[in-house]
């Protein structure tokens, strides 16, 4: 995600045994050598393709048959169909917070940060004021996801403002999560090479502390599916409390209003006991 353009570009390189991947980060393009055997990995479906995992139950084989049923009825296609005619508003974003009695869980994952270190979303408060150094421990957290390079823009619509208006609160953290689910980008080699880059070129800004970027390599069809994500080339957003539960959600680029709403609802979380 953030600044992290997942483009790749296959072409001929001077060694006939290896294609050149191009991987665009921070604006600079880079180019990396990749071995030819890798192509065999390579899938160009919505989903991610892992030939290691073949279902061998009969409810494995029925679990797997639905989800190509369902990924199959969606596409590339469908997608930017939907972004040409609502420019990634899936739905309008709350207006008020939801209850926290009403309010459902955000399904746990783990990242993983430039610098090799891994966390597990969402941060759930631990109550222990003395971990406050060491461990996040926000009292409102907003996730922002995103699933394809376009949405790259849409989450800052969110982001920047968001910063802006809370970069003096220590109960509130941002984390930007880019989901890649490229066979070859996943591969450890190559995601390591992509991991070393963009450590080597950290964003500019002075609200580091609290704009996490984090990067989730793999299948992510299942944690999709609780969410009720289904078009890939909009950005979501997402307002989680203390105990991980989902107060606000909003998608596509961010309105005045819905801004508005959003920076209201973490004042309100700022506020819960």
């Amino acid at each position: 995600m953030l600044r992290l353009k997942r483009l790749v570009h296959l072409g001929n390189s001077t060694s006939p045994s290896f294609l050149g991947s191009r991987i665009i980060v921070h604006g600079q393009d880079k180019l990396f050598p990749l071995p030819l055997p890798l192509l065999a990995q390579w899938s160009t479906n919505r989903f991610f393709f892992d030939s290691y995992k073949i279902p061998k139950t009969e409810e494995e084989i029925k679990k797997e048959r639905a989800r190509i049923t369902d990924e199959m009825q969606r596409g590339y296609f469908n997608d930017f169909s939907e972004i040409k005619q609502h420019g990634g508003k899936i739905a309008l974003a709350n207006k008020v917070i939801v209850p926290a009695l009403a309010a459902s869980k955000f399904p746990s994952f783990e990242v993983e940060y430039p610098d090799g270190g891994t966390l597990k979303l969402p941060v759930i408060s631990n109550g222990k004021i003395a971990n406050a150094d060491v461990l996040p421990n926000p009292k409102a957290s907003v996730l922002c996801l995103s699933f394809r390079a376009y949405s790259q823009e849409m989450i800052n619509s969110w982001c920047t403002p968001f910063l802006e208006t809370f970069s003096a609160s220590k109960d509130v953290e941002l984390y930007e999560v880019s989901f890649i689910d490229t066979t070859l980008l996943c591969w450890k080699p190559v995601k390591r090479l992509l991991l070393r880059s963009v450590r080597s070129s950290k964003p500019d800004g002075s609200n580091e502390r609290q704009r996490q970027m984090g990067y989730y390599f793999g299948d992510h069809y299942y944690f999709r599916k609780e969410l009720g994500i289904q078009n890939l080339c909009t950005g979501y957003v997402f307002l989680v409390d203390k105990f991980g539960r989902i107060r606000w959600q909003g998608s596509g680029v961010a309105s005045k209003e819905e801004l508005t709403s959003l920076l209201s609802c973490t004042s309100l979380l700022l506020e819960e006991k």
